[in-house]
This record gives C-alpha cells, sequence and structure tokens, in this order.
C-alpha cells in the first residue's frame, strides 16, 4: 500500500483546500494518507513514505513562501529521488512561473512527477478540483 505525505503551506486557505482535495483522493484510491503543514511535517521521517503531494502558493515575485516552506522542501529534497510527488499551489498573479521552476527543481532531485503540477487561480474551482483529484489518485497509484 502506498503511503503518502501530503505536506503544504497556506496563507489564504486556498493552497489547503487544494491539499484536502489531494489527500482524499488519494485516500480513496487506497493509500495510506498523512497530512502536515510545512512547519508540522519532520523531515527525518521521509523515509516513512512511498511519495509525497507537496503544496505551496505564489508568492512574492512567483517564489515558495520562504519562512517554512522552502527551508522544509529543501531539507526534503534530498529525500525525493525515485519518488512519485505532485506539486501543487494556488496563486493570484502571474503565469505559473514558481510552479515551473519549483517542478524543474524536484525533478532534478530525482523525483518522479506523477501528474502535470497543479495551479489553481484563488480557490480551487471545478478543473483545479479535478486535477487535484487526479494528482491524489496518480499517487495512490505510483
Amino acid at each position: 500500500m502506498s503511503k503518502i505525505a501530503v505536506i503544504y503551506w497556506s496563507g489564504t486557505g486556498n493552497t489547503e483546500a487544494m491539499a484536502d482535495l489531494v489527500a482524499n483522493a488519494a485516500t480513496a484510491a487506497g493509500a495510506s494518507v498523512d497530512k502536515f503543514t510545512a512547519s508540522e511535517f519532520n523531515t527525518s521521517s521521509a523515509g516513512d513514505y512511498t511519495g509525497f503531494a507537496l503544496g505551496c502558493p505564489a508568492m512574492g515575485a512567483e517564489q515558495l513562501e520562504e519562512s517554512e516552506f522552502e527551508p522544509m522542501y529543501q531539507d526534503l529534497r534530498g529525500s525525493l529521488s525515485g519518488k512519485p510527488v505532485g506539486l501543487f499551489g494556488s496563486y493570484g498573479w502571474g503565469d505559473g512561473e514558481w510552479i515551473r521552476t519549483w517542478a524543474e527543481d524536484a525533478e532534478a532531485a530525482g523525483a518522479r512527477l506523477v501528474v502535470e503540477p497543479v495551479m489553481a487561480n484563488g480557490s480551487p474551482d471545478g478543473d483545479a478540483e479535478t486535477a487535484c483529484a487526479a494528482l491524489g489518485a496518480a499517487l495512490a497509484n505510483a
């Protein structure tokens, strides 16, 4: 059975809503799922998980949140090699540069992205909800 860690940072609740959608879909597809905020996740437990769903909104100049999420991600990065990973996050401006850059970095670390990164402009709508569910199911079945 897949054991998935859904780890996210959310300032407005939009990315948290996406994390819930991903976690629910992975659970429905048969995975064991633990959901954490970035500050709750202990990277020393990364080996306990078969895959990761990572969520962070675009911040500032289209970058990851710097005080909690980015440090956690950098600590986790070395544990991503060969693992199925899904990326998601919300944004309110720009064109998604932050998530494309993040996807390139995750792949450079050896992560195996199970689907295209999922973006929601503001709160997740129908298309983003469907994409989050597909991400969760893909992680469960990876």
